[in-house]
C-alpha cells in the first residue's frame, strides 16, 4: 500500500490568460493540491452560478460583484490578485454619427449599460461623478442583463430593457449613451466613438491621481475553504502569483499591463477602497467597506511573499 498523501482537490474557475495559461496546463503545479478547471465560455454566467450557488472552491470574480456578495452577506473572503484591470475613460461610448455628446451632457438622458451591478459601469459613474459632477441617479441606466448577486434590488433609475445587447440601444436610438467593457469594445462595440475626447489620457490622469489601476476581476475563494483548507488556498496563490511574475513579459507597460499583480500593496488597497466609495455612492451596496479587515483575512498569504 502506498504512504503516499492524496491531493486535496480544488475546483477553481479562471478565465484565459497569458498568467492564468501555466496553471491550467501544468507548467507551474499547484503543490500538494489537485486543481481542476472548468471552463466557462463567457465568464459571467459562472460569477452569478458563484455568488447564488458558491459553484467553485475558488473563482475569478469582477470587483463589483465581489463587493455586492460581501455586503449582501456571501461567504466568500477576496484574494489579493488582479487578473483584469485597465482605465474605462473610453468605455463611455455613442454612435460616430450621434450628435456630439460630452459625459457631462448626460445629466437626465439614458445610458445603456450591461447590468447595473457591471464593474466597467461601476468605474464610470465614478468618474462621472468626480469629474463631471453627473450622479448616478442623474441618468437613467437601461440594462440588458441582470446582477450576479440575486438579493441585490436595482435603484428606481434603472430599467430593464428587453434588447439582445447594449449596442442594440444605441443603435435604437433608445439611449443617448453606452457603457462597454474592454471586450465588448472590441466586438459589438467596434466603430463608436468614446465621449471622452481624450480617454486614454484621461484615464492615465485619473490612475496617477489615484495612485491605482481600476480593477476589473479579481480572485475569491469560499469561506469555509478557506477555513478547512488554507494550505492548499496558499498553495494555489503561490502557484498563481509565480505565473503573473512569469509571464510579466508578456505584458505591456499599458495600465491593463500594469493592472495584473499578486498580493497586497498600497495599489490594490487604494483600489478596493476607491470602489468600495464608488459602489456606495451608486448605491451598489448598502455599508461602507473596511479595507483593513479584507486584508486581515488574508494576512498569512503576505508573511510567505
Amino acid at each position: 500500500m502506498s504512504g503516499t498523501r492524496p491531493a486535496t482537490a480544488l475546483n477553481v474557475l479562471l478565465g484565459n490568460y497569458p498568467h492564468t495559461r501555466p496553471l491550467k496546463d501544468g507548467t507551474i503545479p499547484v503543490d500538494g493540491v489537485d486543481c481542476r478547471y472548468p471552463e466557462s465560455a463567457p465568464l459571467p454566467p459562472a460569477f452569478a452560478r458563484m455568488v447564488r450557488e458558491l459553484a467553485y472552491d475558488i473563482c475569478e470574480m469582477p470587483m463589483a460583484t465581489y463587493l455586492q456578495a460581501r455586503d449582501a452577506g456571501v461567504p466568500v473572503t477576496l484574494l489579493p490578485v488582479v487578473l483584469v484591470g485597465g482605465t474605462h475613460h473610453r468605455s463611455l461610448t455613442r454612435l460616430p454619427d450621434s450628435p456630439e455628446t460630452t459625459p457631462g451632457d448626460l445629466a437626465g438622458r439614458r445610458v445603456g449599460v450591461r447590468a447595473y451591478g457591471q464593474t466597467t459601469g461601476l468605474w464610470v459613474r465614478g468618474w462621472l461623478r468626480e469629474e463631471y459632477g453627473v450622479r448616478s441617479s442623474d441618468v437613467t441606466w437601461v440594462t440588458t442583463e441582470d446582477v450576479h448577486v440575486a438579493q441585490y434590488v436595482n435603484p428606481p433609475y434603472v430599467e430593464r430593457s428587453q434588447a439582445g445587447r447594449v449596442v442594440d440601444l444605441l443603435r435604437s436610438h433608445d439611449v443617448s449613451a453606452a457603457v462597454l467593457g474592454p471586450k465588448a469594445i472590441g466586438g459589438q462595440g467596434a466603430g463608436l466613438v468614446p465621449l471622452v475626447a481624450d480617454a486614454e489620457n484621461a484615464g492615465l490622469a485619473w490612475a496617477r491621481r489615484h495612485g491605482t489601476i481600476p480593477a476589473n476581476h479579481l480572485l475569491v475563494v469560499r469561506d469555509d475553504v478557506l477555513r478547512t483548507r488554507p494550505d492548499a488556498v496558499l498553495a494555489f496563490y503561490r502557484a498563481l502569483r509565480k505565473a503573473i511574475a512569469d509571464t510579466a513579459g508578456e505584458r505591456d507597460d499599458s495600465p491593463a499591463g500594469r493592472a495584473v499583480a499578486a498580493g497586497w500593496s498600497t495599489s490594490l488597497t487604494a483600489c478596493v477602497e476607491i470602489a468600495g466609495r464608488y459602489a456606495l455612492e451608486q448605491s451598489l451596496i448598502g455599508e461602507p467597506v473596511d479595507v483593513a479587515e479584507i486584508e486581515r483575512k488574508t494576512a498569512f498569504l503576505q508573511e510567505e511573499q
